[in-house]
């Protein structure tokens, strides 16, 4: 009976014991792993890591480049500029033609400007001056031709920027945002075109490809890639201006997101798959298109 009775009174200590000491452990392992709250008591005895916290900007991809059309997107060249220089070169060569507002606004369905000649009279008929076996040689001598009246309309101001475009440039020479022309037209008016509208230093941070460096012009993307290959770009942090459907073509077949800045020849376009469609840049950065804007694209 003795022996029974100490051993019933061991367990009932044991018990006893247990009853506390399974709290207390439990207490102590919850101490270990548990993180004071910000509100907590400021003289208790843990050490709390500072909260890290993330802007949304800082999650977000970083705009590496802002690749631009040229005619239609950095100046409206198509109806003023380029359009009436087309008709000073027919005219001193003798040639009959003269493209009305309407007409070139069909016409520019075909990108590049030796092409679009090609297409025009390859449909209606080539002028009689221009004999058929010199018709590449010709139509090379009126582009030339054509780009150079352009460019003195160019000098001359009569072709100003679109709203916006300088302030967006502005933003990404201040930002380090990389730029880049890629169009279709020749390399020298382009070059012209940033250089007397932009002035030369704006001008010395620009890369130019024209539509003369590529075997294939927009809608094939091969200007734009060909500029993610010379600049070493990463084409998911880069962003496209556009203002037609042909430019919208080119830049989905590069795979690179694209902003339509609608021009007076596009606004009837189908834009379907452009990343945005605007009406311009806007010169005003509360309403207008800014980097902010261009990142929120990638």
């Amino acid at each position: 009976y003795c022996t029974v009775h100490y051993f019933e009174v061991c367990i009932n200590r044991r018990s006893t014991i247990m009853k506390f000491l399974v709290p207390l452990a439990f207490l102590t392992l919850t101490s270990a792993f548990t993180v004071q709250h910000p509100h907590a008591n400021v003289n208790a005895n843990v050490n709390v890591a500072p909260a890290r916290s993330y802007s949304n900007t800082s999650l977000q991809a970083t705009l590496e480049a802002i690749l631009f059309d040229c005619d239609g997107v950095l100046a409206d060249t198509e109806r003023d500029g380029h359009r009436p220089a087309f008709n000073r070169a027919f005219q001193e060569n003798g040639i009959a033609d003269e493209w009305n507002v309407d007409l070139y606004g069909k016409l520019l369905e075909t990108g590049g400007g030796k092409e679009r000649m090609t297409a025009h009279w390859n449909e209606v008929g080539w002028p009689e001056v221009i004999p058929e076996d010199g018709r590449a040689e010709m139509v090379r001598t009126l582009h030339l031709q054509k780009t150079d009246i352009f460019m003195d309309l160019i000098d001359e101001g009569s072709i100003p920027l679109r709203p916006g475009v300088l302030r967006l440039v502005d933003e990404a020479i201040a930002a380090g945002v990389q730029l880049a022309v890629c169009s279709t037209s020749n390399e020298k008016a382009v070059s012209n075109l940033v250089k007397t509208l932009m002035g030369p230093e704006r001008r010395a941070k620009f890369q130019i490809y024209a539509g003369d460096m590529v075997q294939a012009k927009k809608p094939a993307p091969d200007v734009y890639l060909m500029a993610v290959e010379a600049m070493n770009l990463d084409k998911s942090r880069c962003v496209i201006v556009e203002d037609t459907h042909i430019g919208l073509g080119a830049a989905r077949a590069a795979e690179i997101n694209c902003i339509v800045t609608k021009s007076s020849y596009s606004a009837d376009e189908d834009f379907t798959g452009a990343s945005m469609i605007v009406d311009e840049l806007g010169d005003d950065s509360e309403s207008g298109v800014t980097l902010e804007t261009l990142t929120s694209l990638l």
